[in-house]
């Protein structure tokens, strides 16, 4: 799925028009357009609602933009009322049920508790609709929920009880309720997917789709919510600003687990609906924070010992960092590698004409079965002619991406035809527009081609260049220092003492950093004391975008890096419960983001691939990515312990991962020696021969 670059939320009301006072339990739209939060919108009434956001809606398209709407009221009732109302599981026929029958006048007045009343004759038992303002209207409505057995289908879809929501889709009044909410929206929402390029998610593919409209319900996000209100006082809306977190929250959201969010879903969603977020209210609240000490208690390890899961590392980086990199223009030629500052359009159509796909003949028209013979005119179209014209009922002889001559549509094979002086005849049936190109099929003039924030590859260069685009603007080199801690090292070629070793750690690194497509600087090796650290850090921050050592990150005596940043400097997260590479510390030094790697280097190297590859690309200016992985049978046994995520240096081996010997972290030959990594999570597993494990290829991550 590709990611969206505008999200708008919506909180919607069965209500009357409201007044001209912006006011609480009216309804309001929350946008956050590529990034940036805006002032949420108070719409009166349902009507001037759908009308601002038909025209958001037609601007983002407009622009380019792809865009995710969610409207907090449910998309679908529980499984079985849809087929037992329309005859079909269809949801979106229910939809043009509500919209056929629901009435809503300017002032807010509506017949939604008569098409309520509709539905429950259909049924022989009281309900399923239930709740009114009078107990003396609408017989047919029962006013409190006694007496209903929802025994047909559920009271409550199976999101709503995940997301733990208290009121069902069947309670019309008395809060909390969105039942009338859900009829007075649904008309709304059929009348906007009709608009072309909007899809329903989950009902319909949404993968393309230039706009997305999703249910979403504020209560994913109830801690942030309250903590804001707390902030801003009594005086606060409510509903405004949680539509304005809720964009803010999903426009943070990683790509792939936004894509994960929306497509990871149960059988019965593509009837029912579901709630995007349901479930998932910590990672939701995790994006909003401001970057709090991280709690670490989901792990049952040594009593005093406190540790950060992977993924809190991840999110906690992934949100507190943004890029650091100018912009400078380049050729397109000298792109390859670097990152897209900007959105990329196409300045020319690709294929700019009509053109043919084959060697053969053109003529127009499409042909029946039965044999045909058309005069030859003389001549004939070659890539780079510029087109001619050939005279109705008349053939020319066409090459492989030729532009098509006017009068001409279609093509066929030249093994397909018999040739004369002066003429073509073939059998047998032939379509219109048969082996030709349209102009502009592959890429229309104007089109978005590239985002922001794409690392160029090759294939990217073709494009840009097919659709006319000689230089474009890209993010500045990445500027990462290296530096190595500790009296005990020495660079390969000087003399090593007694007790010293070579340094392995800065010559890998560096080539890592240039592998990922950022410029290393080497720093050099830092002293065991903290003053030597001190100056150290400090020169290089004056150099550098980001620092990443090694050694020195632990608690010990001599492992000044993490003592440093704690005293001087600030650290976001260390200890972090990953095997090889615990001692790990992430901080700041004089504004520069500083990755403390442990010093054996197969813990350096695997801290450097999980952690500080994807933050140095946020850094950058790319993309968060999350490195693609394979599910292959296990050639070896392991009983791995619970509370740490391993890491073991694999390969493939006729289609098995096996596993380097050892898993010390000193080892360095097993880095030599795999071609990737096997990735083992957090629960204690018992791995046997030809049991399935994710095996990720260093090629994934960004290393050749």
């Amino acid at each position: 799925m590709s990611g969206f670059a505008t999200f708008l939320v919506v909180d919607w009301s069965a209500g009357k028009r409201a007044g001209p006072s912006p006011r609480k339990d009216s309804i309001w739209l929350g946008l956050t357009r590529e990034g940036q939060s805006e002032e949420p919108v108070y719409c009166r009434s349902r009507q001037e609602a759908e009308d601002q956001i038909k025209d958001l809606v037609m601007t983002e398209k407009a622009a380019g933009r792809r865009m995710l709407c969610a409207f907090d009221f449910p998309f679908g009732y529980p499984q079985g009322f849809a087929r037992h109302v329309t005859g079909s599981d269809d949801p979106l026929q229910l939809w043009d049920w509500f919209e056929a029958r629901i009435t809503d006048a300017p002032d807010g007045t509506n017949n939604r508790y008569e098409v309520a009343e509709t539905l429950n004759r259909l049924f022989t038992q009281p309900g399923p609709f239930w709740g009114k303002p009078s107990e003396d209207k609408w017989p047919d409505v029962p006013f409190r929920k006694k007496d209903i057995v929802y025994d047909m289908f559920a009271e409550k879809r199976a999101c709503d009880r995940l997301a733990k929501a208290a009121s069902s889709c069947f309670q019309l009044a008395f809060p909390p309720t969105v039942g009338g909410q859900m009829m007075m929206g649904l008309p709304t929402l059929n009348r906007l997917r009709r608009i072309t390029g909007v899809s329903v998610w989950p009902f319909e593919d949404c993968a393309q789709a230039e706009v997305v409209l999703a249910e979403i319900w504020p209560g994913v996000i109830e801690k942030s919510v309250k903590a804001r209100l707390s902030v801003l006082g009594q005086d606060a809306i409510r509903d405004r600003e949680q539509v304005r977190l809720l964009a803010e929250a999903l426009s943070q959201l990683p790509v792939a687990r936004l894509s994960d969010l929306m497509y990871d879903l149960p059988e019965g969603a593509r009837e029912e609906a579901w709630i995007l977020g349901a479930g998932v209210s910590d990672v939701l609240d995790a994006v909003l924070s401001p970057a709090p000490p991280l709690r670490n208690d989901c792990f049952a390890l040594p009593q005093g010992v406190h540790w950060t899961p992977v993924e809190d590392a991840l999110d906690r980086l992934r949100v507190q960092l943004t890029s650091v990199t100018g912009t400078e223009s380049v050729r397109v030629i000298d792109a390859a590698g670097r990152i897209s500052a900007n959105d990329v359009k196409a300045k020319r159509a690709n294929p700019p004409l009509p053109n043919t796909a084959v060697d053969g003949y053109g003529f127009a028209g499409g042909r029946c079965e039965g044999t045909h013979r058309l005069p030859l005119v003389a001549g004939r179209a070659a890539a780079g002619d510029a087109p001619g014209a050939v005279p109705a009922s008349h053939a020319i002889r066409v090459l492989t991406g030729a532009a098509l001559p006017d009068g001409v549509d279609t093509v066929i094979l030249q093994e397909d035809v018999t040739v004369q002086s002066d003429h073509i005849a073939f059998s047998g049936a032939i379509k219109q527009g048969a082996n030709t190109r349209r102009a502009g099929e592959d890429v229309a003039s104007g089109d978005v081609v590239l985002r922001a924030g794409r690392r160029l590859t090759a294939a990217d260069l073709a494009l840009l260049s097919a659709t006319g685009v000689a230089d474009l603007d890209v993010r500045q080199r990445l500027r990462v220092g290296i530096l190595s801690t500790g009296d005990e090292l020495v660079s390969a070629g000087e003399a090593a003492g007694a007790g010293q070793i070579f340094d392995a750690n800065r010559p890998m690194l560096l080539a890592m950093i240039a592998q990922l497509g950022h410029e290393p600087v080497d720093l050099g090796t830092a002293p065991d004391d903290r003053a030597g650290l001190r100056e150290m850090l400090d020169a290089g921050a004056t150099q550098v975008d980001a620092i990443l050592t090694s050694g020195g990150a632990s608690a010990g005596d001599e492992d000044h890096m993490s003592a440093l940043l704690r005293a001087e400097g600030t650290v976001t997260t260390w200890r972090i419960a990953i095997k090889p590479g615990r001692p790990l510390a992430l901080g700041q030094w004089r504004g520069v983001p500083v990755f403390g790697l442990p010093g054996n280097p197969v813990a350096a190297m695997v801290c450097t691939l999980v952690f500080a590859r994807p933050a140095l690309a946020q850094l950058a200016g790319a993309a968060w990515t999350v490195p693609q992985g394979f599910e292959v049978p296990a050639a070896f046994i392991k009983r791995k312990k619970a509370g740490r995520r391993e890491y073991l240096r694999a390969r493939i081996v006729n289609g098995q991962a096996e596993v380097f010997r050892s898993e010390g972290s000193g080892r360095i030959s097993g880095l030599s020696w795999a071609d990737g990594l096997v990735e083992l999570d957090t629960p204690a597993r018992d791995i046997g021969h030809g049991d399935m494990v994710r095996y990720i290829p260093f090629s994934s991550f960004g290393l050749s």
